[in-house]
């Protein structure tokens, strides 16, 4: 896995050449078993099968596009269902919503509390790298405090286009 920090303070989870996507799947299905044994919820076949595809996948997936990989036509669960499962994974943190797209994307790792997300979501393929940065959120929370607000959700969406779909010299 490609840990290098793009900027200061930042913890990137991007997904270099020599990322073992077999080992990305099953961290995020043992994060997801981990969580429902430890606060005694059901694993249902459902929850780990929307799991698996949102691991499966780096670019953000919507409710629609994660029925259709749940299997073949007639088969499939209701969207509603699908809707419920992302909902309980977003709720644990196994998940994040990407706003801007409406899509889910699987999160493998816990965050410290005082950072913020940050998702560089490419805009001519979609795949989408998340960073966490405590200096950002650093600023936020004190931006925040000094406006008398408190912040519910600490994510940043910033598109443009990833170093594969980039122009070679473009920075």
């Amino acid at each position: 896995m490609n840990t290098e920090a793009p900027v200061p303070g930042a913890v990137s989870h991007a997904h270099g050449p020599d990322h073992d996507h077999d080992e990305c799947v099953s961290g995020a299905l043992a994060r997801v078993e981990k969580c429902c044994a430890e606060k005694g919820l059901r694993l249902t076949p459902l929850r780990r099968g929307v799991m698996q595809v949102l691991a499966q996948s780096h670019v953000p997936l919507g409710a629609y596009e994660i029925v259709e990989r749940l299997g073949p036509e007639g088969d499939r669960p209701p969207p509603m269902s699908v809707y419920r499962v992302l909902d309980f994974l977003v709720t644990e943190g196994l998940a994040h919503r990407i706003e801007s797209r409406n899509a889910f994307l699987a999160c493998g790792h816990v965050h410290d509390p005082e950072d913020v997300v940050v998702f560089l979501i490419c805009e001519q393929c979609g795949a989408t790298q998340e960073v966490g940065s405590h200096a950002i959120g650093r600023d936020l929370a004190w931006a925040a405090r000094s406006a008398g607000f408190a912040p519910r959700q600490r994510v940043l969406e910033v598109a443009g286009l990833c170093a594969r779909c980039r122009p070679q010299g473009e920075a």
